[in-house]
């Protein structure tokens, strides 16, 4: 009878055994590194939930990430995470110092992306757009030359304080072509205009501040992120010499073979057009695919630094450059902002 009861007993456990869901034997885990806030909820729910019901991978999120944790674990020889996201300027340094691999395009074989997202050495997840704004009763700027002269446009500025976002457009106002900014600033240009209007700035450093100081006529003129002022009542804005960037994915150097499946199909699942335009749910900045624009309204495609008609009148931000110039920028910025 005990004998009888013990087969009984390990028949009940391989049962049970092949009855558990493949699902629950099987999660496996993919660490990765973000922002966090609004970006990782969106991520939570458009790429990581769906992730997980189709391949068990399961999304463990690090926040925030960046090139200093990145450095970190390089250096402790554990690669942890496997990518963070970056902007571009850090994506280039990232490259530089040897914390990054490249990405196998091929392996990956993403769904339709714009060609600029698909760097060698960084995957483009979204797009966004510095941009010149206003508000609704002010005289309107035609362009950056416009924008920075004080005497025909009278008003307060609000400029981002952060160099790669405002030192271009200082350029242009000192007379530099969009084509020449497009490929390195003048930087002598650039402080000589800043110097000219300083009485008559307000840095920002929060991305929702231009759009509230416009609003509170504290200001009447702002360089702006698209996202953050395009739609504000009583906010005019333009596209018309913006510069478009993206917002990168960076992939660690030495992850296992393993864990690089599973980032590549988690990196694949954000160049569906469906799951980028759940992630508009979220945050206004549209993804990579060139099929998003089939999905939305005319009135939002309008809004897209993407669309075809805002894209043609931008210019895409130099990385190399600003990499390659970062030690002079960042001496010749610390010395005007002292003086301030």
């Amino acid at each position: 009878m005990k004998k009888q009861l013990g087969n009984i007993s390990l028949a009940c456990v391989v049962a049970l055994a092949l009855s558990t869901p493949l699902s629950a034997q099987e999660v496996k885990e993919l660490h990765i590194m973000n922002s966090g806030g609004e970006y990782g909820d969106a991520l939570d729910k458009c790429v990581n939930g769906p992730l997980l019901k189709s391949d068990n991978i399961k999304v463990i999120t690090e926040t925030p990430g960046g090139y200093a944790k990145m450095a970190a674990q390089a250096k402790s020889g554990v690669i942890t995470n496997t990518v963070t996201d970056a902007p571009t300027g850090d994506m280039y340094r990232q490259v530089a110092d040897g914390l990054t691999e490249p990405i196998d395009w091929a392996r990956l074989n993403p769904e339709p992306m714009f060609d600029e997202a698909k760097n060698p050495n960084g995957f483009g997840a979204s797009y966004y757009s510095t941009i010149m704004a206003w508000r609704a009763d002010a005289k309107a700027p035609a362009n950056f030359a416009e924008f920075f002269d004080t005497e025909k446009f009278p008003g307060k500025r609000a400029l981002p304080d952060y160099p790669e976002f405002v030192l271009p457009f200082a350029a242009m106002g000192g007379g530099m072509s969009v084509e020449d900014a497009a490929k390195g600033v003048d930087l002598d240009l650039a402080f000589k205009t800043l110097e000219k209007i300083k009485k008559d700035t307000i840095w920002w450093q929060s991305g929702a501040q231009p759009a509230q100081l416009l609003k509170d006529n504290e200001v009447q003129y702002a360089i702006a992120w698209s996202g953050r002022v395009l739609g504000q009542e009583g906010v005019s804005a333009t596209y018309d010499q913006g510069m478009l960037d993206i917002s990168w994915w960076v992939v660690a150097k030495g992850i296992s073979d393993e864990q690089r499946d599973m980032l590549y199909k988690w990196l694949k699942v954000q160049t569906n057009a469906e799951a980028q335009k759940c992630l508009l749910d979220f945050l206004p900045y549209p993804g990579p695919s060139p099929e998003l624009e089939k999905l939305v309204t005319p009135e939002v495609l309008k809004t897209f630094p993407t669309s075809a008609e805002n894209k043609k009148v931008q210019w895409l931000m130099n990385g190399q450059w600003w990499y390659d110039n970062a030690k002079e920028v960042e001496k010749r910025w610390n010395e005007f902002k002292l003086l301030q």
